[in-house]
């Protein structure tokens, strides 16, 4: 049986317009998690997550008082990978209940620490925002719009997954894994301790690191939009069925991909093929299956 790593949007939880009410994270986890319970009789699974909403709201939480303490960034993360792995657990269960696999399926979140470069050179220019916006500038804080200032961040590259054996161990065992959520929790060592690194991680470049760690053959990264496109919302658009490693790179090199959207996603897929993957595919959040059988989605190939 082939091992997938299926990499969730941030639309697998919060959907545009939307508050983020648990209600809501809830019901809009039901299609994502009725496919990987249909895909768990074919695959082995891990899951892996974003968690910028939910981060966020933790930040403005901690903006709103002074009476409790704040809290770091990667505690923070690691607050939203068990509060995003519970909601996953809760309808996964309740799906493959209506398959009559429930007794058949175990399934486990993992916390999860993504080790960081303290030298790597995106801690000396920070591009994620992320919190409240203020209308006057603070210590700390860059202007990013013409409405306020907002609070950057870095986003170095994942190095390794700590948690890489025990995860590799649970898929074996036939576990689906919940794991790397908001790309995982951003740690270095130092004089043999581990320390928060106040970044975060590409949740894609860290499920492409998984997946090389763990041996996956697949790994499906979900989104939006149902293929890549070049010259996307432009009339000129062309949507992308098939993509050669070299061809990916062009366009990455030709900034067909932004940085804060398909770029990432791309160059996750290049890495994961280039560690040794067998498929890459990027498609829409609602069509894993017919991305995997080839009926749609953009695959990044060799």
């Amino acid at each position: 049986m082939k091992t997938i790593v299926v990499a969730l949007g941030g639309n697998a939880l919060i959907a545009k317009g939307q508050r983020g009410t648990t209600k809501e994270q809830l019901e809009n986890l039901r299609v994502p998690m009725r496919q990987i319970a249909q895909l768990s009789r074919e695959y082995r699974i891990v899951i892996t997550h974003g968690n910028g909403p939910q981060v966020g709201n933790i930040l403005l939480q901690q903006e709103a008082t002074d009476e409790v303490p704040k809290m770091p960034l990667g505690i923070c993360v690691a607050m939203t990978q068990g509060q995003i792995g519970y909601m996953i657990e809760s309808v996964l269960d309740e799906e493959l209940t209506k398959l009559g696999i429930s007794d058949d399926k175990l399934f486990l979140t993992v916390l999860t620490y993504a080790k960081v470069d303290e030298n790597d050179p995106a801690f000396r220019n920070p591009t994620k925002p992320i919190g409240p916006t203020y209308s006057d500038p603070i210590p700390g804080y860059v202007r990013k719009t013409p409405q306020g200032y907002r609070r950057l961040v870095s986003s170095p590259m994942p190095i390794k997954t700590y948690q890489r054996r025990e995860i590799k161990t649970l898929v074996e065992m036939g576990f689906i894994v919940i794991a790397c959520g908001g790309g995982g929790i951003p740690v270095f060592k130092r004089d043999g301790k581990l320390s928060l690194a106040e970044a975060v991680i590409d949740k894609d470049l860290a499920s492409a690191r998984l997946a090389e760690e763990i041996g996956a053959h697949i790994l499906l990264i979900l989104a939006d939009v149902e293929r890549v496109a070049l010259n996307y919302r432009q009339p000129n658009q062309v949507d992308l069925r098939m993509m050669r490693i070299e061809e990916a790179e062009r366009y990455l090199e030709e900034g067909q991909f932004p940085a804060g959207s398909m770029g990432p996603k791309v160059q996750a897929a290049i890495s994961f093929l280039n560690a040794g993957g067998e498929r890459a595919i990027i498609s829409h959040l609602e069509k894993m299956s017919e991305a995997l059988n080839g009926k749609t989605g953009t695959e990044i190939c060799r």
